[in-house]
């Protein structure tokens, strides 16, 4: 006995279109790298951005699933992680394994700073406490801690926390509540260190709000933005 499989081919011309929008998608997603991190913007739900394992970082909306708002061409190796700022809602910061950390406004298309760390760089993280404090890890098991309102160039801080060689940290997280830092390593140990009262002086100051650490942040922005760096 002979069997027979019968499968309309007719389509509608929207059902035509629906296929080749699809068809199209996926062959873009073909020549995309693996995502390795990603982070939901503060504020605006929709927004986010997703890091590649070739150095791009993509800016997404959860209202186009087809397309990116945007690409920067971040870095020259795999981003690690990217954070978008706990006060000012343009800024963000990415790592790389290309040893570097940048800070970015997510209108322009290239970084407002750059940090070479010597190393490749695991993690990078905002302060809940100022806009324009962050950390890093290293590898190489250093920690770095910034702040852009005291120095532009350099950290501010920065402090071996391995006890035996070759032993990579890899995340880093600051506490919500205390002048504390949380550090783990690719052997799975985690430990917590006290920042020095240098690095939480904003905690104490008088003008301490929400809308002065924005501007705090606007106006070093302002100072590094180029009118054609769009």
């Amino acid at each position: 006995r002979e069997y027979k499989a019968v499968v309309s081919t007719q389509s509608t011309g929207a059902q035509e279109a629906d296929l080749e929008a699809e068809a199209n998608v996926t062959g873009m997603g073909m020549d995309l790298a693996c995502g390795t991190c990603f982070d939901f913007h503060k504020t605006t739900d929709y927004l986010f951005l997703v890091g590649t394992e070739e150095g791009k970082i993509h800016k997404c909306s959860k209202h186009y699933s087809s397309q990116f708002l945007d690409t920067y061409q971040a870095h020259h190796m795999a981003v690690y992680a990217v954070r978008w700022n706990n006060f000012h809602p343009r800024v963000f910061a990415s790592c790389s394994a290309d040893w570097t950390v940048k800070v970015w406004d997510h209108n322009y298309n290239e970084p407002m700073f750059t940090f070479d760390l010597g190393c490749s760089v695991g993690d990078v993280v905002w302060s809940p406490y100022s806009a324009t404090v962050f950390g890093a890890v290293t590898d190489d098991g250093n920690v770095f801690i910034f702040d852009l309102a005291q120095e532009k160039y350099e950290p501010i801080c920065q402090q071996s926390v391995v006890q035996k060689k070759k032993t990579k940290v890899t995340h880093l997280a600051f506490n919500q509540h205390y002048p504390m830092i949380a550090v783990g390593d690719d052997r799975g140990n985690a430990m917590t260190l006290k920042l020095s009262p240098n690095l939480r002086k904003c905690l104490k100051e008088k003008n301490y709000s929400k809308e002065n650490e924005i501007a705090k942040m606007e106006k070093l922005l302002e100072l590094v933005r180029e009118p054609t760096a769009k």
